[in-house]
C-alpha cells in the first residue's frame, strides 16, 4: 500500500519511521498528532463523528470543481516535486477556471448570499 514509501515524507524524522516500521508498536493518539499522522486528538470516539460530520458539511459547501481539484493537486504533489506540482496545477486551472462555480462563488460573495453549486 506504500507506506514505508510515505512516511517518512509525511513524519520528516527517519529514526522514528525506522523505528515505528521495524518494531510494529503503537502510536498513542497524541504521539500520532505529534508526528503529523493525524491532524486532530478528540476526547470520545462520538466526538470524532460530530467533527466528521462538521468538516464533510463544509466541505460539501464548497464549489465540487474546487474540491476535486484540491484533491487532485494534493495527491499530484505528494509524489512530484514542486515545479511539477505548480506546472500540473497550472494546466488543471487553465481548464477548470472556466466552469461555471466561478461565476457563482463570484456572485455570491458580491450579494453576500449562499452559493449553489451544480454537480459534478
Amino acid at each position: 500500500v506504500g507506506t514505508l514509501q510515505r512516511l517518512p515524507k509525511i513524519v520528516g524524522n527517519d529514526s522514528i519511521v525506522r523505528e515505528l516500521a521495524l518494531t510494529g508498536r503503537r502510536l498513542l493518539a497524541q504521539e500520532a498528532k505529534e508526528l503529523g499522522l493525524v491532524g486532530k486528538v478528540l476526547p470520545s470516539q462520538a466526538a470524532c463523528l460530530a467533527e466528521a460530520r462538521k468538516v464533510a458539511v463544509e466541505i460539501a459547501s464548497k464549489s465540487p470543481v474546487a474540491v476535486l481539484g484540491t484533491k487532485v493537486s494534493l495527491n499530484y504533489s505528494r509524489d512530484h516535486s514542486v515545479q511539477e506540482g505548480l506546472d500540473h496545477i497550472r494546466q488543471w486551472n487553465s481548464l477548470h477556471l472556466m466552469s461555471e462555480d466561478v461565476m457563482t462563488a463570484v456572485k455570491a460573495y458580491l450579494t453576500k448570499s449562499t452559493p449553489k453549486y451544480s454537480k459534478l
